[in-house]
Parts: C-alpha cells; sequence; structure tokens
C-alpha cells in the first residue's frame, strides 16, 4: 500500500480510502458483522483511512471495525449541520458511536456553492473550535461542486477537501472534469489536502475499474482516493491496484458483471422527497412513483435516506 501526506494538515494516509458508505443502511445493508470484517480485512491489508458520514448511518461497523486494532486509522466524518449547536452534536456522536476521543477529519458535507459554505459559517467556526481543543485535527468540505471548491481552496481555515472527480466527469454539479481539476489544484496549491470520491462514477465506470483509478491516481494534486466497496473481493482488488499490483485471477472473476444499480421497491408512494433531494436529477416521478434515469445516477445513495417508506437502496 502507498502512503500520504493530506495537504500542509500533517496527518498520513493510505491513497486507498475505505469508502463506507456502501456497506451500510443507504446502500449494501450488511450486518454489523459483516460490515466491521470488510473494514478490518482492509485494515490488515494496510488500508489506514476511512470515510463515512453522520447520514451514513454506520458508525456502529467502524466502532465494531476498530475494536482491538493496534494500529493507527485515519476516520474523517461529514455532517449536515448548519449551527454550531447541531455540529457540536455531530461531533459529539461521532466521537461516543465510533469510541474514539478525537475525529481525525470532520467536513462539511455536499456543499454546493459560496451562498451554501456562508450558510454553513457557525457549523464551521464550531468545528474550527473544535480543532483548537483537540477534538477534531482537520476541517474542511465534501462537494459536488466545482464552486464549492473553488471557494473553500482560498479559505485558509480550510485543512481538507474532499471533491467528486473521476475520468469521465460524471456527476459534476456546475461544469467539467478540466473545470473540476482547476479548482483541485489551486486548492492542493494552497495547501488543502485532497481525497477524491467517485472515481468510478458511482459505478458507471465499473467495467473499465483499473483504468479509471489509474487515472484519478495518476492526477498529481490528489492525495488520496475513497472507494465504496462491499465485498472481500472489491477489497483485495482495490487494494492491489492501488499497490501497483494485479489482483489474483479468481478475484477478477468474482467481480466481472458486478454492477450496482438504485432499485425502488414497488411500494413506493411518490411523495417526491427523494426526487427533492438528488443533487443529479436522476430522479422524477412517473405515474405516482418515483423512477430513477441510470444514466444520470451516480449511487451516492442519499435519495434513500430521505425516503419515508424506506423503499430505495442500491443493490
Amino acid at each position: 500500500m502507498l502512503y500520504t501526506t493530506l495537504g500542509a494538515s500533517g496527518i498520513r494516509v493510505s491513497r486507498l480510502c475505505f469508502g463506507s458508505l456502501t456497506i451500510g443502511p443507504l446502500q449494501a445493508g450488511l450486518s454489523v458483522t459483516a460490515g466491521a470484517g470488510l473494514i478490518r480485512r482492509a485494515l490488515e491489508l494496510g488500508v489506514n483511512f476511512i470515510d463515512t458520514a453522520q447520514c451514513y448511518a454506520n458508525y456502529p461497523y467502524i466502532r465494531a471495525a476498530l475494536k482491538g486494532w493496534p494500529g493507527e486509522v485515519v476516520l474523517a466524518t461529514k455532517s449536515y449541520d448548519y449551527t454550531a449547536e447541531g455540529m457540536a452534536r455531530s461531533l459529539e456522536e461521532a466521537r461516543r458511536e465510533t469510541d474514539r476521543e478525537v475525529i481525525d477529519i470532520f467536513l462539511l458535507h455536499e456543499q454546493e456553492t459560496a451562498l451554501t459554505l456562508a450558510g454553513h459559517r457557525p457549523a464551521l467556526d464550531y468545528l474550527l473550535e473544535a480543532r483548537e481543543r483537540g477534538l477534531v485535527r482537520a476541517v474542511g468540505i465534501s462537494s459536488h461542486a466545482v464552486e464549492a471548491v473553488r471557494v473553500a481552496a482560498t479559505m485558509p481555515e480550510i485543512d481538507v477537501i474532499h471533491p467528486l472527480y473521476n475520468q469521465a466527469g460524471l456527476g459534476i454539479l456546475d461544469g467539467s472534469r478540466e473545470d473540476m481539476l482547476a479548482a483541485i489544484t489551486l486548492a492542493h496549491s494552497n495547501g488543502k489536502g485532497i481525497y477524491a470520491m467517485k472515481a468510478l462514477g458511482g459505478g458507471h465506470l465499473a467495467g473499465a475499474a483499473r483504468t479509471a483509478l489509474t487515472f484519478v491516481l495518476a492526477t498529481p494534486v490528489i492525495d488520496a482516493v475513497a472507494v465504496g466497496m462491499q465485498s472481500p473481493a472489491e477489497v483485495e482488488a482495490n487494494i492491489a491496484w492501488f499497490s501497483g499490483l494485479e489482483p489474483p485471477e479468481a478475484v477478477l472473476r468474482q467481480l466481472q458483471g458486478r454492477q450496482r444499480r438504485l432499485l425502488i421497491e414497488e411500494w413506493c408512494q411518490g411523495c417526491g422527497s427523494c426526487v427533492q433531494r438528488c443533487p443529479q436529477g436522476a430522479l422524477k416521478l412517473v405515474a405516482g412513483r418515483s423512477v430513477v434515469d441510470a444514466e444520470r445516477c451516480i449511487l451516492c445513495g442519499y435519495c434513500a435516506g430521505v425516503c419515508r417508506d424506506f423503499c430505495i437502496k442500491v443493490i
């Protein structure tokens, strides 16, 4: 496994970050034992960096995976809270539920514009205070949008940025791949740690996974890449690729034909909450129920978090 330092933060991480969204209730819905086992296997193979978020509802998986683990692990989490009080609760929840005194990286979740960042300023100020108190090591944002990355790039108080970036530019809300790269390059030149998301474009690039991952890894201004994994084969294949090796043939065979999709169950009542929540515009109401445009969907699973009837999941 290759390691790097996230910008000027001083935080040393594996270049492969375990993206934990995929193991929890918004996607695969693995048992805590099974999900924790996957994380633990990744740790055993050299990964020391885990990405999660409050809305992923998978802190118990991470706590179970880290129990008794002797090595250092860097944990990044995120929250949508925009008030100081709300962010204080989010930070305490993360510390309590993962059984960690310090959260290494805490991000404002899914920032889109300068206006969004301004609206979340009280929450950011609380995180900066928490950093001063030693409860958080680094603060920053996650974003699918060029504008938010560009704005955060010039904010001296921001340590880490978690942007969407892939070879095809899939999922970028307000520009091209080149636009996002320019924003990331500015951020990196200003000392921000960069760990990218959606290198496989929400599964759209999974058929050429190694090529897609190699492209992002070869981008000099990207320090690490968060990749969602749901199976031992995915863990082993990604760790091999990130180490410059070829996975065993048996592992590659297990991955062939594996393609995730967004499932909307028949009992959908057409409330429209998921349509409003989807940042990609991949959902619409047709004949009283939600329908997905697979070409636009990047399988973030955020729509599932607002479904009142629990009828959406990534499978």
